[in-house]
């Protein structure tokens, strides 16, 4: 798939940041319906309205990503209106910081990992039969993260869902393509830090320049078209992934935490209160 043209594409935490974004792309491309979904409920009505004076077929709907019978009820009602989705991107996710025994467990870790882990599950697990069924190319984008890949103080319940994401989104594109689903591809996205607001204070690693959102969704969305298996952005976060597969612990812990100054990026971080990726 070189371009979204003709295609039905739905995008979670869609109303603002990267997620508008996508959603832009999108449009931009010529796709068919675009399907926004967000909990908040100003940002993304006046989102829909902007992108919908572009001509284009774009449909709102409140949702809390974490209900997961909405979720399936959602897909349901799209389908059967005709709209199958052939373009996931499973872009919604929050981000708490803390020592990990001085954070609430329902508000800070258990809420992290329902909308970053359980989320994109429960929306995959409702869209992917329909994709297969069709037989129609199609691409999911979940965003993990490079935290997913390191651990990190002050992250502990946000590195632990995006490992997971990461986990779980390349063993469902094995999965896909061991069932013989060549049609459905699958790119797990794991960025660095973006300047989004959402990780209002942290300092990027040495190498590792705080990236613009913009080149973030291009660079995303070309290797989704392309199926690509996992991105990894930008270039040193692979760089750090492969010094800390070979180097012995306490010497990576030197090297990424006082070299590289990985475990010192989230010592001012302040974030934005209810925002998404």
């Amino acid at each position: 798939m070189k371009t979204a043209a003709d295609t039905n594409v739905l995008v979670t935490g869609a109303a603002m940041g990267m997620g508008r974004l996508y959603a832009e792309r999108a449009i931009a491309e010529g796709a068919s319906t675009v399907v926004l979904w967000d909990i908040n409920a100003d940002a993304l009505e006046a989102t829909r309205t902007e992108l919908a004076a572009e001509g284009a077929d774009v449909r709102a709907r409140i949702i809390d990503v974490t209900d997961h019978t909405a979720v399936t009820d959602a897909v349901a009602e799209l389908e059967a209106s005709g709209i199958g989705i052939d373009v996931l991107v499973n872009n919604a996710g929050v981000v708490r910081s803390g020592w990990f025994w001085e954070q609430d467990f329902e508000r800070d870790i258990e809420f992290t990992l329902q909308v970053n882990t359980l989320a994109p599950m429960a929306i995959a697990r409702a869209i992917v039969p329909g994709m297969i069924e069709r037989g129609r190319e199609a691409h999911i984008l979940n965003v993990a993260s490079a935290a997913g890949t390191l651990s990190n103080p002050r992250m502990a319940a946000y590195a632990s869902s995006k490992w997971a994401v990461l986990g779980w989104s390349d063993s469902m594109r094995l999965e896909l393509t061991k069932a013989g689903h060549h049609h459905v591809a699958v790119t797990t996205f794991c960025p660095s830090y973006i300047d989004t607001g959402m990780f209002a204070g942290a300092r990027g690693p040495t190498l590792t320049p705080i990236m613009k959102p913009e080149y973030a969704v291009d660079r995303a969305w070309r290797a989704m078209l392309r199926g690509k298996p996992v991105l990894y952005l930008p270039w040193s976060v692979n760089l750090s992934k492969g010094l800390r597969g070979i180097l012995p612990t306490r010497v990576w812990d030197v090297v990424g935490g006082t070299w590289f100054g990985v475990y010192r990026s989230m010592d001012e971080f302040r974030g934005r209160a209810g925002s998404s990726t």
